[in-house]
């Protein structure tokens, strides 16, 4: 009969019992471990790794010395079964001791005969360095030397005494290099040498596992831990078919798993799911501290030449109040290949979270870079709506918004855009639960013109009698036309400032179109006028307002933060 092992951990550790009298030392197994399945969640990853072990009767420590040193040890967690009662005690990991290599001797000697080498080589150096001196000497002194008699040397034994000057230099610069480069072998050797001589720091974390067997057996263990230095990040592919008269809109929207890992260990041939749980959150929500109303402390006197943190932030610059982004995919017809099948995960969805389960088996080396692969598909029936914002920009954009229906909910991340097959920019996915109305953008849409322009702008003062107030009031007309030959929804932004101030007045003058919705998507003075334009129809939009203020102040207009 095979039984299922108890359960423990590092911070809930149950005692073996002794099985027997005396002080019987527990043996040491050496074992190994391969890497079975991976859970990967947006901030790390839960391995679990199979054990088979031949186990004797009686205490039993598993050692095991290929595990990754980037594991949580205080997450190690052991389960398994054995053809015996088997129990399992404590789990204890460590980095093993740096050990200095077993032929250090062998080494030594090595690199004593190495040195010597060099040694003598940089003696043929030197020697053939005085040769070259020796040489150069003669050149400067001999030609001017007489005979014996002191008469001047014929010009034949010049040229003899120069050709064995030159025959000299050459002899002894050759030998300098042939020697320095035998140098510079002999130095790049005997640095490897010290390198494997010297003591190396692990590259793995050593387990021991504390085992009680009744009788011998075979036993399985699998050993889970968790590691920070993996994650996933959704990716996402929308496919928009616009339709025709006869065929309405489609969207096909593909969540991708991007996987990269840096854990030390090589994921080869597993069992691999993502999950949507952030580990790094932790269970509990934060801590509130009391928020205390009280008057400013009285600064202190500060001695001379100190600057106070206060007058430091305030000499510092500004952060900017709005930043305004503008992205913009180019085309490119993508080829026309046959469609081939992808094989996409299994959702396992529960109250709390959502696991994708990736069919087959994974492979996924250390520090090898991403990994892309396909989660789910759905195809939806969405709403098509062209978008602008003309105070902006008159691009008219076309938009696609459908209510997420699936039980898992879609993740940030970014989207890869296609209309009708064709590539039109990159874009990011907002945060959707069930039932959430999605907006994604499809690129520029050529066929609907906007124009919005300046009617009127006065700056001026009000006032009866007395000026009491100035006052800036503007006026805008924005064109919009459908050059399609079928009829499209389009919908036009536009702001109306927003007073913070009750000194600060702000109307909407009603010379203005009356806005279908205000306030759009909880954006404050934000302003939305939404119709069906017919094929080929032209409509005009006019959108007017006022703001007053006291005269003897003045006033700007920035983007909200």
């Amino acid at each position: 009969m095979r039984l299922i092992a108890n359960v423990f951990s590092t911070t809930s550790l149950v005692l073996l019992t002794a099985l027997g009298a005396g002080e019987v030392r527990a043996a040491e197994l050496a074992a190994s471990s391969a890497v079975d399945a991976v859970t990967v969640y947006p901030d790390g990853a839960s391995v679990t790794r199979i054990i088979s072990l031949d186990l004797p009767a009686g205490e039993n420590f598993a050692v095991l010395k290929d595990f990754p040193l980037a594991l949580d040890p205080s997450s190690l967690r052991v389960e398994g079964e054995a053809g015996a009662k088997l129990t399992i005690g404590a789990i204890d990991a460590k980095p093993p001791r740096a050990a200095p290599p077993v032929n250090l001797p062998e080494l030594d000697k090595r690199i004593e005969a190495l040195k010597d080498e060099r040694a003598n080589l940089q003696g043929a150096i030197d020697a053939a360095t005085a040769r070259r001196k020796f040489a150069e000497r003669f050149a400067d002194t001999s030609p001017t030397g007489i005979g014996d008699k002191g008469e001047a040397r014929p010009i034949s034994e010049w040229r003899a005494a120069f050709a064995a000057v030159g025959d000299e230099i050459a002899s002894a610069d050759a030998a300098i290099r042939d020697a320095g480069r035998k140098q510079r072998e002999l130095d790049r050797e005997i640095a490897r040498l010290e390198q494997d001589r010297a003591q190396k720091p692990p590259s793995r974390l050593e387990v021991r596992i504390e085992l009680a067997a009744a009788a011998a057996t075979k036993a399985t263990l699998r050993v889970t831990y968790a590691v920070r230095n993996a994650r996933w990040t959704p990716l996402y592919d929308a496919r928009l078919d616009t339709g025709a008269k006869d065929r309405k809109p489609a969207l096909e929207l593909v969540r991708r798993a991007e996987i990269t890992q840096n854990t030390g260990e090589d994921w080869s041939n597993v069992a691999l799911s993502v999950s949507t749980v952030r580990t790094a959150r932790g269970g509990n929500v934060p801590d509130l501290k009391s928020l205390v109303v009280q008057y400013p402390q009285v600064p202190r006197p500060m001695a001379a030449g100190s600057v106070s943190d206060t007058a430091m932030n305030l000499a510092a610059p500004a952060p900017e109040r709005s930043r305004q982004f503008r992205a913009s995919g180019g085309k490119a017809e993508e080829p026309v290949m046959e469609k081939a099948a992808e094989q996409q995960a299994a959702a396992d969805v529960s109250g709390f979270q959502v696991v994708f389960k990736i069919p087959g088996r994974v492979s996924l080396g250390a520090s090898e870079g991403a990994k892309s692969l396909r989660v789910s598909t759905a195809t939806i029936a969405p709403d098509l709506a062209v978008r602008a914002a003309p105070v902006l920009d008159p691009t008219a954009f076309l938009e696609a918004s459908f209510k997420q229906t699936e039980d898992a909910p879609l993740l940030p991340g970014r989207v890869s855009i296609y209309r009708d097959g064709v590539f039109v920019g990159r874009g990011l996915m907002a945060a959707a639960s069930k039932d959430e109305t999605v907006r994604l953008g499809f690129g520029a849409d050529d066929k609907i013109k906007i124009e919005r322009t300046v009617v009127k702008r006065n700056e001026g003062s009000a006032g009866l009698i007395v000026t009491t107030s100035k006052t800036d009031e503007r006026a805008f007309k924005t064109n919009v036309r459908n050059g399609h030959d079928f009829p499209i929804r389009i919908a036009i932004e536009d702001q109306l400032p927003v007073s913070e101030n009750e000194d600060i007045v702000v109307e909407m003058l009603p010379s203005t179109t009356a806005p279908t919705a205000s306030n759009i998507r909880d954006r404050r003075g934000v302003l939305e006028w939404a119709f069906e334009a017919k094929a080929g129809e032209v409509r005009d939009i006019n959108f007017a307002w006022r703001i007053r203020w006291p005269k003897d102040k003045g006033v700007v207009m920035v983007p909200a933060g």
